[in-house]
């Protein structure tokens, strides 16, 4: 298992930036395989977000991510969105969106040998991650194949249209109006993920598959429910799970593990 840590200057964000990445390449020779059995073939990669107040390291500080990338032969890539929810800031010329989006596939891509089949290439993430994950596996749905979504900060239903005295714990107005714009507009914008859903309906383009999963008692279950219902009255391919959790990383290290399975077509229990 190769473990890197990659600094590259991205143009989306004007600045150089850090990922680390897993790439299953160097297993060990088993006597008796054959060079073709060895033959590095291009790998199928999941580019994992983390939540807000995290880092690009957490995945693998927290989980078992490295041991499930060995496991099932699947590079990882995870970038920092730092706490801008991964959307574009056009006002600051930060454009996380698109990095996550385009340009990070793209870089990646030319580094390391990763498959370019959208099939092949999934996006997932854990609570503010977890809406990255939705937000830009919709707006770049011709990049990506699958979505994993844990514990999602599926913010638009709860600061649209919030008033100047908004505040829920996380962030207040200021903040939610410097990371997603005039909350009057937000709704119907490229930062719903309803609205993104609809477009994607109306343009006859594919959905990409969607693996949603959030404890019982976590404070965004209401947020995970509502996306739920909405994707289900619109024919969205969806798995979703609710079981006994909270926000933690007890959930999402248990329902990683899941969220891979079924993205690669081998779980049978989502």
């Amino acid at each position: 298992m190769a473990t890197l840590q990659v600094n590259f200057f991205s143009k989306c964000l004007r600045r150089e930036v850090t990922f680390n990445a897993l790439l299953p390449l160097d297993s060990p020779v088993i006597p008796g395989q054959t060079e073709e059995e060895n033959e590095i073939k291009p790998l199928k990669t999941l580019y994992l977000l983390h939540g807000y107040s995290g880092s690009y390291g957490d995945w693998l500080s927290f989980s078992r991510i490295r041991e499930l990338s060995d496991q099932h032969k699947i590079a990882v890539i995870m970038p920092s969105g730092e706490n801008h929810f991964y959307v574009d800031d056009q006002d600051m010329g930060a454009l996380y969106g698109e990095f996550i989006g385009k340009e990070l596939v793209e870089f990646t891509r030319t580094l390391f040998p990763l498959s370019a089949e959208r099939e092949d290439t999934f996006i997932g993430g854990l609570s503010m991650g977890g809406y990255g994950a939705i937000r830009n596996g919709l707006k770049y749905a011709s990049q990506f194949g699958r979505i994993i979504a844990l514990s999602s900060a599926i913010l638009p239903y709860k600061i649209a249209n919030a008033a100047p005295s908004f505040s829920d714990g996380v962030g207040d107005y200021k903040y939610f109006t410097r990371v997603f714009g005039n909350l009057e507009h937000l709704l119907g914008s490229d930062k719903d993920p309803e609205a993104l859903v609809r477009r994607l309906k109306e343009s006859g383009a594919p959905i990409p598959l969607i693996y949603m999963a959030c404890g019982n008692e976590d404070f965004l279950l209401d947020v995970n429910q509502q996306f739920r219902d909405f994707l289900v009255r619109e024919g969205a391919p969806l798995t979703y799970v609710e079981s006994a959790g909270a926000h933690t990383w007890d959930f999402w290290s248990e329902y990683i593990v899941h969220a891979i399975e079924w993205a690669l077509g081998n779980d049978q229990t989502a």
